[in-house]
Parts: C-alpha cells; sequence; structure tokens
C-alpha cells in the first residue's frame, strides 16, 4: 500500500482532508504521527480537535508513541547507514562515516573548510556504488551562496586519481549534477519553509527510485545571526532555531538520511583558559545534534577535525588534508 493511500484510509480523512495534507507536506503515516496537532491544523487549515483525533490515529497506524525493548531497537538500528568520508581517520574517529538518521554539525572559523567536507559528502553520496558512493540523492540548502558545481567536477575527478576509478569525469559529473538539488534560503523565514518542504521532496525522490541519503545546510544560523541581534531578540531565534532543528531531525530519522549542517563561531569571552571559540545557537543546536565536529586550520593545507560531543563515540581528533582533489588522507 502506497502512502498516500494509507492516508487515505485513515478513519475520519476523506479525500478533500488527504489532499489538504499531502499538499502541505504530510506524506507518510509516520510525518503524521510525530506532528504536534495544533502545527497540523495550522498547515492544513482543518480545525484542532480534528487534528487530533488524525494524529492520534496515525500513531496507532504507524505504531508510533508506545515503549518498545531495546532488543527491537537493536533491530532498528541496523537500517542506520554510515555514509564515509573515504578519509581514513576521519571515518575511523566517526566509527565508519557520517550517520544517516542525525544531524552532524560541522563548526569552525571562517575559512576552516566546513564547506570543502561538506561538497566532499555530496561527492560521496551521488557517486554509484561502483565508485564508492551511494548512488543516492542530495538536498542542499545553501545560505550563503556556497554550493560551486566547478567544485564539485574538481572532487568527482579527485575520486578518480586517488582510486583509480575508470570513468569519463566531465560525462560522470554531469549526469550526477542531476542528483543534487540545491535551494538558496534568502532570509531565515525562507530557511525555514525550505526545511519544513523537506519531506515532501524526499518522498518525490523516494518514489522515483532515487531516495535522499543527504541533507546538507550550509550554514545553519547565518540569516539567523545577522536577522536576530541583540539580547531582546535571543528568544525568539533560538524558538525558531529550536523548531527548524526539530524539523530536520525528524526528516532525516523519516528518510533515513544523513543531516549535515555547517554553523559558525564566536569567541567566548568569559573563558580565561582554553579554546574561547564556540559554536552559534547554544543549547538548542547542541542538543538536537548528535554528533559535533570542530574543525580548524592546520599547518599548509591540513585540517584537524575533532569530535567533541556524540551519543556513542569518544572525543577524539582526526587529521585531513584538502587539495584540488578534494578532502584527502594527510
Amino acid at each position: 500500500m502506497s502512502s498516500e493511500e494509507e492516508i487515505n484510509d485513515l478513519p475520519g480523512v476523506g479525500p478533500a482532508t488527504a489532499e489538504k495534507l499531502i499538499n502541505a507536506g504530510y506524506q507518510t503515516l509516520e510525518k503524521i504521527a510525530v506532528s504536534s496537532p495544533e502545527d497540523l491544523a495550522v498547515d492544513t487549515e482543518i480545525g484542532v480537535p480534528t487534528a487530533k483525533k488524525i494524529v492520534a490515529n496515525a500513531k496507532l497506524g504507524a505504531n508510533i508513541g508506545g515503549f518498545t525493548s531495546g532488543k527491537a531497537i537493536l533491530e532498528k538500528r541496523k537500517e542506520v547507514i554510515k555514509i564515509p568520508i573515504h578519509v581514513e581517520e576521519i571515518d575511523e574517529m566517526l566509527g565508519g562515516g557520517f550517520e544517516t538518521q542525525s544531524i552532524s554539525e560541522i563548526y569552525g572559523k571562517f575559512g576552516s573548510g566546513k564547506t570543502q567536507v561538506v561538497h566532499q559528502m555530496v561527492v560521496n553520496t551521488v557517486l554509484p556504488e561502483e565508485y564508492g558512493g551511494q548512488g543516492c540523492s542530495v538536498l542542499y540548502i545553501d545560505t550563503e551562496r556556497t554550493f560551486r558545481p566547478e567544485r564539485f567536477k574538481e572532487m568527482i575527478t579527485g575520486s578518480k586519481h586517488i582510486h583509480g576509478y575508470e570513468f569519463d569525469e566531465d560525462e560522470l559529473a554531469d549526469q550526477l549534477l542531476d542528483n543534487i538539488h540545491v535551494a538558496q534560503a534568502f532570509n531565515s523565514s525562507h530557511q525555514m519553509l525550505l526545511i519544513e518542504k523537506l519531506g515532501t521532496i524526499c518522498e518525490e525522490l523516494k518514489t522515483a527510485g532515487k531516495p535522499v541519503r543527504l541533507i546538507v545546510v550550509d550554514s545553519l544560523a547565518a540569516h539567523f545571526r545577522s536577522e536576530f541581534i541583540g539580547r531582546g531578540k535571543l528568544n525568539e531565534r533560538q524558538q525558531k532555531l529550536n523548531k527548524m532543528m526539530h524539523d530536520l531531525s525528524e526528516c532525516a530519522m523519516l528518510y533515513n538520511a544523513v543531516a549535515l549542517v555547517t554553523n559558525q563561531v564566536q569567541d567566548n569571552p568569559g573563558q580565561l583558559f582554553g579554546d574561547p571559540i564556540k559554536p552559534i545557537g547554544g543549547n538548542v543546536v547542541g542538543h538536537t545534534s548528535a554528533f559535533r565536529i570542530y574543525i580548524r586550520k592546520s599547518k599548509g593545507d591540513k585540517r584537524v577535525l575533532k569530535l567533541v560531543d556524540s551519543p556513542n563515540l569518544p572525543d577524539s581528533e582526526a587529521i585531513a588534508a584538502i587539495t584540488m582533489d578534494g578532502v584527502v588522507d594527510d
């Protein structure tokens, strides 16, 4: 049974309501089940009492909301995919690569290499499996005009050189660019809207046989930092960031994708010892990011990546180099 048929079969959902749900981005039972009735009512223009019944029935249909055994969770965890960056030290630090169904945050100073890491992960996601990739689609929300198809092509060529693959790099790069779906966010409201619509695009690409395995936001807080200035707007900014992060996490979970975000940093003037650098967004971003990686420059083209937070991996560091071929082993 298709997702659309499942929604039409929900008790209390007629054809008109089903159409409203699907058009508003609620295209699966899971998406409806994990949504709040209030948000559902606003997005679909139906009453809150009706929305409560729909969400409750969706939870029953999707078997979401109850307790489950640790063994069942372990079985569910087998669906998680590790997408490697193909840099030995980084993949070892991350236990095999960037993990689907969760958010990974990379933060660091301007020019530290955040966007280069993101571009490399885009390459490794869209490359066919026979060339070490996933053969899947990428969604890229670009808030600072950082996506460069030319750089993507250089990294495709680099992958050929490093691993000895046999393919026409120009022809393959042109083909694979069709699997990278880029949206430029012009302000924070536009950025939030794009993230709210991620589920609709993921569902369409899944149906088309090109599932999304990587969702990029580069960078996460740039618009929020420039638009919400001063302590008077701090609470509003954090509330919006919180909703955006939870929407992103939900989409990564439902569609088994890596949510990879870059983040800017600021100095902590109150810190007298150690590195005063801290990422933007405070606890809101920290609590919803499963993996947090701090990247900083070293000598020459070298970069140090430090895993500073993870639910199951120890804090550790990895060294990589950023060259014309991409992010490579030092």
